[in-house]
């Protein structure tokens, strides 16, 4: 799955609830804090992580990657 950004970077939680992983930020703080997220494969606990273009995390079974639009 990709999400698109319009901006240089997204955080974390943003990024879960802009992809329908979560419902809102309370859940994606607490899913983040438990240790059940990764970045670009790695255990991220903080939800203002920022994530840029080709960045990906994965929650459960779901693997999302971050595109932004190409600056020409």
């Amino acid at each position: 799955m990709e999400i698109t950004i319009r901006d240089e970077f997204i955080r974390l939680g943003q990024a879960m609830k802009l992809a329908g992983l979560v419902e809102n930020g309370v859940e994606a703080k607490d899913v983040i804090t438990e240790g059940k997220v990764s970045v670009n494969g790695e255990t991220e606990l903080r939800r203002g992580k920022k994530l840029r273009d080709g960045d990906s995390f994965t929650y459960g079974q779901q693997t999302v990657t971050v595109r932004a639009p190409r600056q020409d």
